[in-house]
């Protein structure tokens, strides 16, 4: 008994895979998506093709559709105008603190907004000023403002 797949088949499928894009989203069902699409489309107008060139061409579109948007968004990168928003250590950098706890051993804390957070460099007392000047992990490294 031979499988008869319809064009609608292929658009049902890519409004599934759309469905899966937005409650799951990767970027990368949306593609595929397209791709069934296009399968439909190329059943719609030539209703002779048979399953396996149709699975075939979904596969290739696929794998085609995905390369085409990984080369352009290499090329063209999306450029956000708070590229730290969900980096919230990396906001600090350059900003001015007050010690909290003394810098013994090279290790302090201080506390930034609602959170304490420890502090790497110089040996110094507690309500020393210094400024933050780069991130490792959760630990700030900080320089003593004279």
């Amino acid at each position: 008994m031979p499988i008869l797949i319809d064009f609608w088949h292929w658009w049902i499928f890519a409004v599934v895979l759309v469905i899966i894009e937005i409650l799951a989203p990767s970027f990368f069902a949306l593609w595929m998506a397209i791709a069934a699409f296009l399968t439909g489309l190329a059943l719609l107008l030539s209703p002779q093709l048979g399953w396996e060139y149709q699975v075939m061409l979904f596969a290739v579109l696929s794998v085609l559709s995905i390369v085409m948007w990984r080369r352009y968004y290499l090329k063209n990168p999306i450029v956000s105008d708070q590229p730290n928003l969900n980096r919230r250590g990396a906001q600090y950098i350059g900003r001015t603190v007050t010690l909290t706890a003394p810098i013994e051993n090279g290790v302090g804390k201080v506390k930034l907004d609602d959170s304490t957070w420890k502090v790497q460099g110089p040996n110094c007392d507690a309500g020393k000023k210094v400024r933050i000047i780069g991130l490792k992990n959760v630990v700030f490294n900080v320089e003593i403002i004279d």
